[in-house]
């Protein structure tokens, strides 16, 4: 009975999962950082697991995720004041000066010597600067840079009060600037003032600048606003046009009509320029029977530059529509292209590509609009759309604007389409061996949409002689054509995972064998533009079935000027065959030809790396081939 109860208890024991924290430790002895955040991520709550994952995200420069753990951890240990010290370094560190000068206050007041300095690190040039800048406001300076520069001081001092009032200064000067807008709505969110937070940043998210609007959108709850809380953005910010038009068309969904119609008509007094709350409330008034007051809003609609806009007028008065030459539409796309082209200057991706729509909307047929949107969507990762838009500009009649169509849309149609074909050719004749030989490959891939994707192949491998086989490394020739179907990773950082099982037919016996292959491939050029020089590595790593399961390594690597280059390669195995392991170096000639062709001549001096009686350590060889591909 006892030998029972140890055997169940034992194997209880081995069944246990062992502590993910244990596996991290030891993946950090053995400075294997990525296995090691893995383990700690995994592992329980505790501060010190905590502690070592932050210690961890630092070893490789991850600072911001480092401080969040360090976070995570007090929060577990309230009291740990080294988590707690370690925490506010790195919020002053990513910019958190704020956060930091609360844990340094907070440490301070218990009698910690290095708190207290930090403190005063951060907070001394604080109040200098506050100080600095309060004195020139009583001295008469009244302008916006004065007031801002007062705020963001004031905020991260942690004095509220005066951020909220200078911000709000700094607003009223040029109510332009909706990025303040949006600072005063974090100030005032921080001070428990939620309604007048929620209007500050309700009024940023309408009109103006489109990066303070997704910033504020951000702090906004996801929700759809309130009436009350759109009166209230409108009592902080009258002038918002766009915010009133929202909020009369919102009243109007909600039958509430006479209130939609007081806000349309404070748009017509004070934004002549709105001719779509015109025409509202010119429809609203005609609906009612008061053609007489609608008749002084419609005429301005239709003297004005909207066409659709007068033409609903039309439609309505029954009158005939006028359609206008498409150039009298050109002043928005010109100003919205010259917006576009800004905010890619300034890094603004996702509002260029807004920007770029309005374009194309006020003139269709701009080609260079459709070029910049398909670069601006394949820069946000977008292809199937970019694809469009490549296909769209390439018909274009400025030949420049083509070309670069035509090679955006070659590029992204292997992304796109369902299939793809592709060809490979390489003869190459040797005079170590005094043969020609014959690599190619026919391949058909298939678009999933995942990170993988199978495909099926044809392999050719063979030499005119048909006797390399038996005097000389199999590598050189399988005098076969191999069928096979496999399965690749899409190529990432010039990386690709493949791995096929198939079947090998020699053309010169007729046998048929099982063919089992895949590995990694991995290439990469350097190049600089408008430069000569260049240098190319490759990879080539992979496992093969008929070669006695033997895993092989490919090096390649060259670098020269123009057509001219030094070549270095290396070729070694795992089973440790004396053919198979080897270094050759020597000068190169690399002549690129039309449509994907190129010749190849090098001149090599090779050694091998495992000894062999039955032949010399070292070779020559002369090499001259032809390199062919295509893809459809």
């Amino acid at each position: 009975m006892r030998l029972v109860i140890y055997l169940a208890v034992a194997a209880v024991a081995c069944a246990q999962t062992p502590d993910p924290a244990e596996r991290g430790y030891a993946a950090l002895r053995a400075r294997d950082y990525d296995a090691a955040i893995s383990a700690f991520l995994g592992a329980p709550d505790r501060a010190n697991v905590r502690k070592d994952l932050a210690y961890t995200y630092l070893k490789i420069g991850e600072s911001e995720l480092a401080r969040d753990q360090f976070h995570e951890a007090m929060r577990l240990v309230p009291g740990d004041v080294t988590a707690a010290l370690e925490y506010a370094f790195l919020c002053y560190e990513t910019r958190q000066q704020a956060e930091a000068r609360r844990i340094f206050e907070r440490l301070r007041k218990s009698g910690n010597a290095i708190a207290e300095q930090a403190f005063h690190n951060i907070d001394d040039p604080l109040a200098e600067g506050i100080a600095r800048w309060r004195k020139a406001i009583e001295l008469g300076a009244d302008n916006f840079s004065v007031h801002f520069e007062l705020a963001v001081l004031a905020e991260q001092r942690d004095d509220l009060v005066l951020a909220a009032e200078q911000y709000e200064r700094a607003w009223r000067l040029i109510p332009a600037r909706r990025t303040v807008l949006v600072d005063l709505g974090r100030v005032w969110k921080a001070m428990a003032r939620a309604d007048d937070a929620d209007a500050a940043l309700l009024a940023a998210s309408r009109g103006g600048e489109p990066r303070a609007a997704e910033q504020a959108r951000e702090l906004l709850p996801s929700r759809y606003p309130f009436v009350v809380e759109f009166r209230n953005a409108l009592a902080l910010d009258p002038d918002n046009h766009e915010l009133r038009r929202e909020l009369g068309y919102l009243l109007l969904r909600m039958h509430r009509q006479d209130e939609a119609e007081v806000e349309f008509r404070i748009l017509t007094q004070t934004a002549p320029e709105d001719l779509l709350s015109a025409t509202q409330l010119g429809f609203l008034l005609y609906a009612r029977g008061e053609q007489t007051a609608a008749a002084p809003l419609f005429d301005r609609v239709l003297a004005g530059a909207d066409e659709d806009l007068a033409n609903r007028v039309r439609a309505v008065l029954r009158m005939t529509q006028i359609l206008r030459p498409r150039a009298g539409a050109s002043a928005p796309s010109i100003d919205a292209k010259i917006m576009a082209e800004r905010s890619i200057k300034a890094g603004y991706i996702k509002d260029a590509l807004k920007y770029l729509e309005v374009a194309h909307e006020s003139d269709p047929g701009d080609f260079e609009v459709m070029l910049k949107l398909a670069w601006t969507n394949n820069i946000l990762h977008r292809d199937p759309v970019a694809y469009r838009w490549f296909e769209l500009a390439r018909t274009s009649p400025d030949p420049k604007i083509a070309a670069d169509a035509e090679k955006g849309f070659r590029n992204l149609r292997a992304a796109t389409q369902r299939y793809r074909s592709s060809l490979w050719l390489f003869p190459m004749f040797s005079t170590r061996w005094h043969d020609l030989f014959a690599y190619g490959q026919l391949k058909t891939e298939m678009n999933v949409g995942l990170p993988v994707h199978p495909y099926v192949s044809v392999r050719f491998v063979g030499d005119t002689r048909g006797a390399v086989g038996t005097a000389s490394p199999q590598y050189l020739s399988e005098s076969s054509f191999i069928l096979a179907a496999g399965v690749a990773t899409n190529p990432w950082r010039g990386m690709t995972l493949w791995g096929e099982a198939g079947t090998s037919v020699s053309y010169l016996k007729g046998h048929v064998t099982p063919d089992y292959r895949g590995g990694l491939s991995a290439a990469r050029t350097f190049r600089r533009e408008a430069s000569r020089w260049n240098a190319a590595a490759s990879l080539d790593a992979l496992y093969i079935s008929r070669f006695d399961h033997d895993f092989l390594v490919y090096l390649q690597s060259r670098g020269g000027y123009s057509f001219f280059n030094w070549n270095a390669n290396l070729t070694a195995d795992v089973r440790r065959q004396d053919w198979a392991n080897f270094v050759e170096t020597g000068p190169g000639l690399r002549i690129p030809l039309p449509q994907s062709m190129y010749m190849t001549f090098n001149a090599l001096r090779g050694r091998y790396l495992i000894d062999n009686p039955a032949r010399r350590a070292t070779f020559s060889d002369l090499r001259a081939g032809f390199w062919y591909a295509i893809s459809r």
